[in-house]
C-alpha cells in the first residue's frame, strides 16, 4: 500500500495542505481567509450577454467580473437525462478503463458532442436569471467558468438536480460491491435529481447508515437552496462550498491515509466534528501538532515549496528538468545534466527519461499546471523503449484526480499532454509578474541600452534650446557611455555645439534612461543634418595592418564611388527623358478635366506580410466536448475595491539557443554546484 499523510498548516491569515506520498510532497493547496474559493460555489445569476460566435454567454454572479456559461453547460429540462448518466450497474468491468492516460473515465457525466448542442441563443437570453455552480475560477483576465449541472458532494454521495437516476462511480471496479452499492442507493430515488456513490463508499468499513446520512444530508442541502432561489433576485450567492479542510477530508481522507496532521486546535476541533459525523471510525488517524518546530519545517515541505517555483528541477541521476510556464502551454525539457550512464548510451537515455516521467507527474501535481503540455524527452531510437516511456507516463497519471489526456510519444521525442485546470497554478498564487523584466524573464543588456541613449542624444539635441542636455542612466550603462562610446558622445557635442552632461543614479533601472529637457516630440517633421562620419577605433592596431592593403582598399572605393556616380546620372537623364515624352498627355488630361489638376494615386506593390503579428491571434475552436474556451476575457462589469490587488500576467517566452539533440547531453566534468539552492536556480533578475 501507498503510504500517505496529509498535513495542514493553519493560521489566521491562510490555510496550507500538503498531501504527501511515499515521503514526497505529491500536492498543496492554499486558501487565504482574505480571498477565499469559489469553485463549488451555487448563484443565482443574470445572463448579462449571449455570444452566439462563441456558442456562450456571460453571466453576472455577483463578482468583479461576469462568468463563463458554456452552450453544453446549459441544462433544460426537456433534453433527455441520458446525455448525463455516469455509471450503472449494467456496465461491464472490461469497459471501466477504455480511455487512456488513467482516470479517463469521462467526468460526472456523459458529455454531448458539439453538433449535439443547440444554438445559446435558443437557450438563454439577456436579463434571464439562471441556477448555475462554479467549475472553475477565475485565472487573471478570465472569469469564472460556470455550469447549470450542479453537483452537490457529499462523503460517500453526489447528489445532481439534472440526473434522473443514480449509479456507482466507476473507480469501484468489484462487480459484487458495485451491485450492492446499486440496490443501496436505489432505496433514495427521488424525483429532483439523482445520486452518484464515491469511491470512498467501495470500503467495507463504510456501513451503509453513512450512505443514508449523506443522502438525507443532501436531500435538505438541495431544498434550502431551491428555497433561497425563489426568495431572491440575481445576482444572489444560494450556497458557499466547505472551506479548504473540510473537503480534504471529505475527498481524501479514509483507509489508505496514514496520519492526518493539524498544527491549529480550532481546524482540529473541525475536522474531528466532520469526522464524528460522516466516519467516526477515522477519527483515531488524525493528530494534532503541538512542536515548536513549525510542521511545515519539520516535514521540509517549507523547500519543497521554494523548489516548485524554480525553472530547474534536479533528477536523482544527476539529470534535470527544465520547466517553462508560458500563457499557451507549459514545456519540460529532459537533459542528462552530469548522468553518463554506465553502458550504452541507449540505456542512459532510457533511463533518464523514465527517471524523469515520475518526476515530471509529481511537478504538475505539485505546481497545479493545467492546460496544454509539451514534454521533450531525450531522443531514443528504439521503438521499444519510446513505449516502454509512454506506458510508464500513462500508468503515473493514474494516481492524478484531474483528467489528463496523453498522446504517444512522436518521432521527435515529444509528447502532447493537456491536464484539466482546476484552480491557480502555484506560481501565479504564490507570486506575481517580475517588475524589473516586466514578466519577460531577462532584461536588455548595457550596451543595448547606451546605444538606445546615443539615439535618444541625437533626437534630442537639434532641439535643445539650452546649452547643455542632461542625461541619467543606470551606473552601468554610465560606465559605457564613459569609456567605450565617449568618443561618440565628444562627436554630438562638437557638431550640435552643446554639452552633454551624463549623470550616474543608482536608483535608475538599466533600462531606465532620462533625458532634460526634452524638446523632440515638439518638432517633427523637422529636418535635421546628419552626423559626420566618425572613424571607429580600429579593431586591428595600425602598425600590424598592411599599408599596401591600405591603399588597394582605397583604390577599389574609389572606384566603385565613381561608378555608382554614373549610374545615378545616367538614371536621372533617363528620367528626364520619360518626364519630357509624357508632357502632352498630361496636358491633354488637364484640358479635358476643365483645367483641374488630375491626381493620379500610384499603387505600390503588397508587401509581403506573412512575418506580421496580430494584437489579438487567440485562436478559439470549439471543442467536441462541452469545454470552454481558456483564453476569453470576461468582460469588467462592477468596479474592484480599493483593496483588491490586480495581478497582470505576461506572456513568458522561452528560448532554445540551438535545435541540436546535443543540448540535452553536458559536460559531467563541469563544474557545477551538487546542490544548487532555488534560489541560485531561480533565474534572477
Amino acid at each position: 500500500a501507498v503510504a500517505k499523510q496529509i498535513l495542514i498548516n493553519s493560521t489566521p491569515q491562510e490555510t496550507r495542505i500538503a498531501l504527501i506520498e511515499h515521503q514526497k510532497v505529491i500536492e498543496l493547496f492554499y486558501e487565504r481567509n482574505s480571498d477565499k474559493g469559489i469553485v463549488g460555489n451555487v448563484y443565482k445569476g443574470k445572463v448579462v450577454r449571449v455570444l452566439p460566435g462563441m456558442q456562450a454567454a456571460f453571466v453576472d454572479i455577483g463578482h468583479e467580473r461576469a462568468a463563463f456559461l458554456y452552450a453544453g453547460d446549459f441544462y433544460q429540462s426537456g433534453l433527455s437525462t441520458d446525455e448525463y448518466e455516469m455509471d450503472d450497474e449494467d456496465e461491464s468491468h472490461q469497459n471501466q478503463n477504455q480511455n487512456r492516460g488513467g482516470r479517463r473515465g469521462g467526468g460526472r457525466r456523459g458529455r454531448r458532442t458539439a453538433e449535439d448542442v443547440p444554438p445559446i441563443a435558443q437557450l438563454v437570453r439577456e436579463g434571464q436569471e439562471i441556477l448555475v455552480q462554479v467549475a472553475k475560477g477565475p485565472i487573471g483576465t478570465k472569469g469564472a467558468r460556470v455550469t447549470c449541472h450542479l453537483s452537490l458532494p457529499g462523503r460517500f454521495v453526489v447528489f445532481m438536480p439534472t440526473l434522473r437516476h443514480n449509479g456507482v462511480s466507476r473507480k469501484i471496479e468489484s462487480y459484487e460491491t458495485r451491485k450492492r452499492l446499486k440496490r443501496l442507493i436505489d432505496q433514495y430515488r427521488i424525483p429532483d435529481g439523482g445520486f452518484i456513490v464515491r469511491t470512498a463508499a467501495g470500503s467495507e468499513a463504510v456501513q451503509d447508515k453513512y450512505v443514508k446520512n449523506d443522502v438525507e444530508y443532501l436531500k435538505s442541502l438541495w431544498q434550502k437552496i431551491n428555497r433561497k432561489y425563489k426568495q431572491n433576485a440575481a445576482p444572489k450567492l444560494l450556497h458557499y462550498d466547505l472551506d479548504l479542510t473540510t473537503r480534504m477530508i471529505r475527498d481524501h481522507l479514509d483507509e489508505d491515509i496514514d496520519f492526518f496532521v493539524v498544527d491549529s486546535v480550532h481546524e482540529h476541533r473541525k475536522v474531528l466534528k466532520f469526522i464524528r459525523t460522516f466516519n467516526p471510525d477515522l477519527k483515531n488517524k488524525v493528530e494534532l501538532y503541538l512542536d515548536n518546530i513549525p510542521l511545515f519545517d519539520r516535514y521540509n515541505i517549507e523547500n519543497e515549496i521554494n523548489k516548485a517555483l524554480g525553472k530547474r528541477v534536479w533528477l536523482k541521476s544527476g539529470g534535470y528538468l527544465l520547466i517553462e510556464n508560458t500563457e499557451a502551454l507549459t514545456s519540460i525539457d529532459v537533459n542528462t545534466g552530469r548522468f553518463v550512464g554506465k553502458k550504452t548510451l541507449e540505456e542512459t537515455i532510457l533511463k533518464t527519461n523514465m527517471e524523469a516521467a515520475e518526476e515530471i507527474i509529481r511537478q504538475l501535481r505539485l505546481r497545479n499546471v493545467g492546460g496544454i503540455i509539451i514534454i521533450d524527452f531525450i531522443d531514443m531510437e528504439r521503438d521499444s523503449s519510446k513505449d516502454q516511456v509512454y506506458r510508464y507516463l500513462e500508468s503515473l497519471v493514474r494516481e492524478d484526480k484531474q483528467k489528463t489526456t496523453i498522446l504517444k510519444i512522436s518521432n521527435l521525442g515529444l509528447v502532447e499532454m493537456t491536464r484539466k485546470r482546476s484552480r491557480m497554478p502555484l506560481h501565479r498564487y504564490l507570486g506575481h509578474s517580475c517588475q524589473n523584466c516586466d514578466g519577460r524573464g531577462f532584461l536588455k543588456s548595457g550596451i543595448t541600452i547606451a546605444h538606445q541613449a546615443l539615439r535618444d542624444m541625437r533626437r534630442e539635441l537639434p532641439f535643445c534650446e539650452e546649452d547643455h542636455l542632461h542625461v541619467t542612466v543606470n551606473p552601468e550603462v554610465y560606465t559605457i557611455l564613459t569609456t567605450e562610446e565617449q568618443q561618440a558622445v565628444i562627436a554630438m557635442e562638437k557638431h550640435f555645439q552643446k554639452g552633454i552632461k551624463l549623470k550616474s543614479d543608482d536608483t535608475f533601472h538599466l533600462e531606465q534612461i532620462g533625458i532634460h529637457p526634452q524638446n523632440a516630440a515638439k518638432m517633427k517633421g523637422a529636418k535635421i543634418d546628419p552626423l559626420p562620419f566618425l572613424a571607429k577605433t580600429p579593431a586591428v592596431e595600425d602598425y600590424a595592418q598592411d599599408e599596401e592593403d591600405q591603399a588597394d582598399d582605397e583604390q577599389a572605393y574609389q572606384k566603385d564611388v565613381t561608378a555608382v556616380q554614373q549610374f545615378r546620372q545616367q538614371q536621372r537623364g533617363s528620367h528626364s527623358n520619360a518626364v519630357v515624352k509624357t508632357a502632352p498627355a498630361a496636358i491633354s488630361n488637364w484640358t479635358e478635366s476643365g483645367g483641374e489638376e488630375v491626381t493620379r494615386k500610384v499603387e505600390l506593390p503588397p508587401t509581403n506580410m506573412s512575418e506580421s503579428f496580430d494584437e489579438d491571434e487567440d485562436d478559439f475552436e470549439e471543442p467536441a466536448v462541452a469545454e470552454a474556451p481558456d483564453d476569453v476575457d470576461a468582460p469588467v462589469i462592477r468596479t474592484p475595491s480599493p483593496q483588491t490587488t490586480k495581478v497582470s500576467h505576461i506572456d513568458d517566452e522561452g528560448f532554445d539557443e540551438d535545435e541540436d539533440d546535443d543540448d540535452d547531453f553536458e559536460d559531467p566534468l563541469e563544474d557545477k554546484e551538487e546542490n544548487t539552492s532555488p534560489d541560485q536556480s531561480r533565474l534572477s533578475s
